[in-house]
């Protein structure tokens, strides 16, 4: 990735977790405890635990957690590389180890969305100072129509 891009390339995130976890066996991403204890090498962090810390995170920083899934990561990935990168999809697909035959549209699932508003600019998509999403009171999920 060019530099620019450094801060989103997932290898040095990992060799980051690496070097910091100091994990040498076992499960990378460990279940934690009661006060913080992270749990032995053979017990993995749970998929809603890790979504309840992203979430966690996510309000340190004052930012609504309802637009966020475990699906965000890859949904997000994909949406950048076809809107502002401009790939193909047969590349994204590529990229992401999915099926290039596009009878079944596994790739639409990651790109086109419920929550998708296209009146949105891309100039926009990564405005921290745009209005959060609201919970919609029909279907309890968070959208921009309200």
């Amino acid at each position: 990735m060019p530099i620019q891009y450094a801060h989103l390339c997932p290898v040095r995130a990992f060799a980051k977790w690496l070097h910091f976890s100091r994990v040498k066996k076992g499960y990378l991403f460990r279940k934690i405890r009661q006060n913080d204890q992270i749990a032995e090498e053979n017990e993995p962090m749970t998929s809603e635990q890790f979504l309840e810390m992203f979430r966690n995170n996510l309000i340190d920083i004052g930012t609504n957690y309802f637009p966020y899934g475990t699906h965000s990561f890859r949904r997000g990935g994909c949406q950048w590389l076809s809107v502002e990168h401009r790939w193909p999809l047969c590349q994204i697909c590529e990229w992401g180890g999915w099926s290039q035959e596009f009878t079944h549209l596994t790739i639409v699932k990651y790109l086109i969305s419920w929550n998708d508003n296209p009146t949105i600019n891309c100039y926009d998509f990564f405005n921290m100072h745009r209005a959060p999403a609201t919970v919609c009171p029909t279907c309890n999920r968070s959208c921009h129509c309200s």
